[in-house]
């Protein structure tokens, strides 16, 4: 069985691309930055994984992620090769995606890094209010 989950943040916008031919398919890559769980002299480490996705899943990476965004991506190990210009063989790792989620909402993305955050609370009946001035379109409509 190969089978992946990851969870981290991106570290650059995605690079998406579109396919040559009658029916372009989009291609897109990011990787992203996982922590790892125990540290090194203290300090925070991380592997930066590779990620590859096609179609649909490619689409929706273009419109709706960006460096720093939190994810869960599930998917399968694809290793490769290639020689280079020096004449030299590279080989590569990626990971391709299958399932993609966010992992945290928008508003603890966007605060990501700041000082402060502001987290919604529940109401008496365990829901979160949202505001009325909403005018995105959202992925699950």
């Amino acid at each position: 069985m190969n089978k992946v989950v990851l969870m981290g943040r991106l570290t650059r916008d995605p690079d998406v691309r579109y396919s040559q031919g009658d029916n372009p398919i989009a291609i897109a890559r990011y990787t992203l930055a996982v922590d790892r769980r125990f540290r090194r002299d203290g300090e925070a480490t991380a592997d930066f994984i590779s990620c590859l996705c096609f179609g649909k899943a490619a689409e929706f990476t273009e419109k709706y992620l960006r460096q720093g965004t939190k994810m869960t991506v599930c998917g399968r190990i694809q290793t490769g090769s290639y020689t280079n210009k020096e004449g030299q063989k590279v080989y590569t790792t990626e990971v391709v995606v299958e399932e993609q989620e966010f992992a945290e909402s928008k508003a603890s993305n966007e605060g990501h890094g700041t000082a402060q955050q502001s987290t919604p609370v529940p109401g008496a009946d365990g829901f979160v209010n949202l505001p009325d001035d909403i005018d995105e379109d959202l992925p699950f409509n």
